[in-house]
């Protein structure tokens, strides 16, 4: 069919005439739609041929849309783990830098809702590079304007071989009136081309904004593209920096056609054939050579044909692999995979290893004094040793002694911490908290090591006065003053519960056996005294030696009892301290992890998870991205 109408540039002329002729008019016969057809069908009749059966043009048929064929191979999968890849960054990355991904989606949704059956290529070109020329001579016919006047082609306009791309043409916004079909003839015929929908574009450095936009919009819709060019502007940065360049990832549904060789003298057309693979080398375009995978670049003079057939072969061999779609939305996500790469890939190994928990535990135990405790505890069991198994004369020295004095150790939880000691643990908690972090995300990308640091941050929250409670009911030094703020429910501190001083530590089940040896000395000296004292003022016979040896024995015993039972609790003492000091390096390891370590290992495991669906989406990517 070679209606062509052009609403815009032609006012009631035909395409390629001087306006004598109607609009529909060619070599004095009609040619709009069914009344052509008949007048075909009747020509062939009176002289015998064989009648073409051509489908009626999308303008005249009932739009039909064919559904898209599941896609074998990758793709399914790798757009269901995009899929799932955004939908777990929303939370973590901002809108714009996932833009591009959902648009892949949605164009990869829309596109396998429409036919698979067709192929959509794109004619794209610089002003006067002859596209439309090309664009005719594929379809057989003059569909497309041509001319000196620039820009020529002011809005897309597509020629579909089969029926059934109304879907594909409203997808891509080309209004029905510029929806043509090939004449009839051998392109038409050619049952490689069945499939094919060929879009003529505007010129992608026109002067009218709108005609570029026209340009770009379509050109994130098509499956295929042919890039015209012509000798003077082949190396146009505007196209290899607009278009080639970014679209390096897509050179298997690209086609770079070298126009107007006609025009070039000699081997002037291989030298700049030749010229224009080394630019498209350099864009980082794979070249098709070799029966490798890649872009095809080729030279032909549309206006003279040479060159023209073996395009059209090329095409008909590239629609009907009936690929191309596929190969398209695979490139598609390969370049939205690449623009993610920065988001998702880590340098190194990030996480939380054995070591970084392990420090940040031994930080914590030394912010909330872990091994002060276990020095008080150990203090503690020997403190009651010494009143249990000590002797009354020292013990009493000893009250003397530490009555009264702020730093005794009775008064141990009545002693007040200065306000640095209280500054400085909590700057061990911060300390402790963000070098953890820092550890965490090292390596890790930006959103993700914010991410990190903020679950650590926010966790932190109260962890300084969770661990001074700890420190309290755990008798630490300096805890008092920390915890005395922190009211129960009763209205007490923890302090004032506790007395102001550690627990008591059990005793062992031979103390018994001690005190009773040492009162025993206690008694040997008081009798021994008493006996002595009733010599000397008469009241008892005389005999200095029994009872000195007596109230010697007591003097000499009550220090052996007591230097053995300070041998004997040095191994329990010490044992002692080391189970507290353990058990409030436990405690407050664990109220470590469950506040800052557990929030940052679930952002770990987040940022696994879309690290492994980054993979399924690299994996099996047809760009080498």
């Amino acid at each position: 069919m070679t209606a062509v109408t052009d609403e815009d540039h032609g006012k009631g002329k035909s395409k390629g005439d001087s306006g004598e002729k109607p609009d529909g008019a060619k070599d004095g016969r009609w040619d709009d739609g069914l009344i052509a057809r008949r007048a075909a069908a009747a020509a062939a009749r009176d002289a015998d041929e064989p009648v073409p059966v051509l489908a009626p043009a999308d303008d005249d048929a009932e739009p039909q849309v064919e559904a898209y064929a599941p896609a074998d191979g990758p793709l399914p999968a790798r757009l269901d783990a995009l899929r799932e890849l955004v939908g777990l960054s929303r939370a973590r990355l901002d809108r714009d830098t996932l833009a591009e991904a959902g648009r892949v989606l949605d164009e990869a949704a829309a596109r396998q809702r429409l036919s698979s059956r067709h192929t959509v290529v794109a004619v794209a070109g610089a002003t006067g590079s002859g596209k439309s020329t090309l664009f005719n001579a594929l379809a057989g016919a003059p569909i497309s304007d041509t001319g000196l006047r620039r820009p020529t082609t002011s809005q897309p306009i597509a020629c579909s071989w089969t029926d059934g791309a109304a879907g594909l043409l409203d997808r891509l916004a080309v209004p029905g009136r510029l929806r043509r079909r090939p004449h009839p003839g051998p392109a038409a015929f050619d049952e490689a081309l069945q499939g094919l929908v060929l879009v003529d574009l505007p010129d992608h450095d026109s002067a009218a904004t709108e005609h570029r936009d026209q340009v770009d919009r379509v050109l994130a819709l098509v499956d295929a593209v042919i890039w015209v060019v012509d000798p003077e502007k082949y190396a146009d940065a505007a196209l290899h920096e607009r278009y080639l360049r970014p679209l390096a990832g897509h050179a298997e549904v690209t086609f770079v056609v070298l126009n107007q060789t006609d025009r070039l003298p000699g081997e002037a057309a291989d030298l700049v054939l030749d010229d224009l693979r080394r630019l498209l080398d350099e864009d980082g375009i794979a070249l098709g050579e070799h029966g490798e995978p890649g872009a095809t670049v080729m030279s032909l003079s549309a206006l003279t044909g040479d060159g023209v057939p073996e395009l059209r072969e090329m095409i008909g061999r590239f629609v009907s692999d009936r690929t191309a779609a596929t190969r398209r939305l695979s490139a598609d996500v390969d370049a939205a995979a690449a623009r993610l790469r920065k988001v998702y890939v880590a340098q190194g190994r990030p996480g939380l290893g054995e070591r970084a928990r392990e420090e940040f535990a031994d930080r914590l135990a030394e912010a909330v004094g872990a091994a002060a405790a276990g020095q008080a505890a150990e203090r503690e069991w020997r403190r009651n040793a010494s009143r249990a198994c000590g002797t009354p004369w020292l013990r009493l020295w000893r009250w003397y002694e530490n009555r009264g004095l702020p730093g005794s150790l009775d008064r141990l939880g009545q002693a007040l911490t200065p306000p640095e000691e209280e500054l400085t643990a909590r700057q061990r908690v911060e300390q402790a908290v963000r070098i953890v972090a820092d550890d965490a995300a090292d390596g890790l990308p930006g959103p993700w090591a914010q991410a990190v640091r903020e679950a650590a941050f926010t966790g932190a929250q109260g962890l300084p006065e969770a661990l001074d409670e700890l420190a309290v009911k755990a008798g630490a030094p300096g805890a008092a003053k920390r915890g005395g703020g922190t009211e129960t429910g009763k209205g007490k501190s923890a302090v004032d519960r506790l007395g102001g001083r550690p627990p008591k530590p059990p005793r062992p089940k031979w103390w018994p056996a001690a005190v009773l040896a040492q009162a025993s000395m206690t008694l040997l000296q008081i009798f021994g005294g008493l006996w002595l004292v009733g010599q000397i003022i008469g009241v008892l016979e005389p005999g200095l030696v029994t009872p000195a040896l007596i109230m010697l024995g007591g003097v000499v015993g009550g220090p052996l009892v007591e230097w053995a039972c300070a041998a004997a609790i040095r191994g329990p003492a010490r044992r002692y301290g080391q189970d507290a000091e353990r058990r409030l390096r436990e405690a407050a390891a664990g109220c470590g992890r469950a506040r800052v370590l557990d929030p940052v290992a679930a952002e770990l495991v987040r940022y696994r998870e879309v690290r492994e669906r980054y993979v399924t989406v690299t994996e099996f990517s047809t760009t080498g991205r």
